[in-house]
């Protein structure tokens, strides 16, 4: 459960760094679908 936590803290605080251009939100939601990746295995 603490993985999955600190997935979804670190890919919003991607999300919120890098959202400012359509590549930036591109790369964050694969970001964020790599961290659930990872946590869940």
């Amino acid at each position: 459960m603490q993985k999955i936590t600190a997935a979804i803290l670190i890919s919003t605080m991607l999300l919120l760094s890098a959202c400012a251009t359509v590549k930036g939100v591109g790369k964050d939601i694969e970001s964020v679908g790599q961290a659930g990746q990872d946590a869940i295995d």
